[in-house]
């Protein structure tokens, strides 16, 4: 096989236009790259496991258990979420881990291929989409669960949940575009990452996961403002079959999203070798 031969010079100028279909080219040229990876992270993941795959449902499950204990024990009073509080809580923590994993992702696969991308020449792209592969194989399992777990309570089929993938798919873009402007800097300083797990956390308490928005005060105004509010409460509204309340506010944020994840990509591409440099 013919390898191919790219040399490297400095160059005044710097057309964007350019950049991008050669960022599209090398996703789609590395495409099979970023399966064989993904495959490789995957397995080197669960290999030395005993529960496997059930490490990706375990926390989720652990923190929506935790929160109806203190529910119908009186311990925490939560308003009334209009549906069965486990189905609630049960949702809302999984949906959220989906969010927190896509934002994750672009750092992790990044990090994961440090040896690899200071010896080899290839695509930096692969690593995103390999993220994105491993993401939707973890995401695949918890909806699986989470749709189980709905039937069990009684919600029973209706025809919002044909759009739930690309319900669901809107969120893991929103959670990768984030993820994909912080991996830069994620990737100089491992300070980003546990940074980002305490942001997160906080997050976590000012979107309604495990409680509802309140009728007044200024954490209904934090709440409604939270731009990952729409997205845990139109995934959760799509998924029980109620009316989606945030409906205009989630196809909003998932379209600005589509040209800030464009951007990132073009951000990543650029800066990622320079950094390995």
């Amino acid at each position: 096989m013919k390898l191919e031969t790219k040399i490297y010079q400095k160059s005044n100028s710097f057309n964007i236009l350019t950049l991008g279909k050669q960022s599209i080219k090398d996703i789609i040229s590395s495409h099979f790259l970023a399966q064989q990876l993904a495959k490789r992270d995957i397995t080197a993941q669960y290999r030395q496991s005993f529960l496997g795959i059930l490490w990706a449902l375990i926390i989720p499950l652990i923190t929506a258990l935790v929160w109806v204990f203190l529910n119908s024990s009186g311990t925490v009073k939560l308003s009334d979420t209009g549906v069965p509080y486990p189905v609630y809580a049960f949702s809302g923590t999984l949906i959220w881990s989906i969010i927190v994993d896509s934002i994750n992702s672009p750092i992790e696969s990044t990090n994961a291929a440090r040896s690899i991308i200071s010896k080899i020449n290839f695509p930096k792209e692969a690593l995103i989409v390999s993220g994105l592969y491993k993401l939707l194989f973890n995401s695949i399992v918890k909806i699986g669960l989470l749709i189980v777990f709905v039937f069990i309570y009684g919600v029973g089929f209706h025809w919002s949940l044909l759009s739930f993938p690309l319900v669901v798919f809107g969120a893991m873009l929103v959670g990768t575009t984030v993820g994909l402007f912080l991996t830069p800097l994620g990737i100089l300083y491992s300070d980003i990452s546990k940074l980002i797990t305490i942001v997160l956390q906080f997050l976590m308490f000012a979107t309604p996961v495990v409680y509802a928005i309140p009728k007044e005060g200024h954490m209904k105004t934090l709440m409604n403002w939270n731009p990952f509010t729409p997205i845990v409460i139109t995934t959760r509204d799509v998924i029980l079959g109620t009316t989606p309340t945030f409906l205009s506010y989630f196809l909003i944020l998932v379209a600005v999203c589509i040209p800030i994840f464009i951007i990132g990509m073009l951000i990543y591409r650029i800066s990622i070798p320079v950094i390995v440099e």
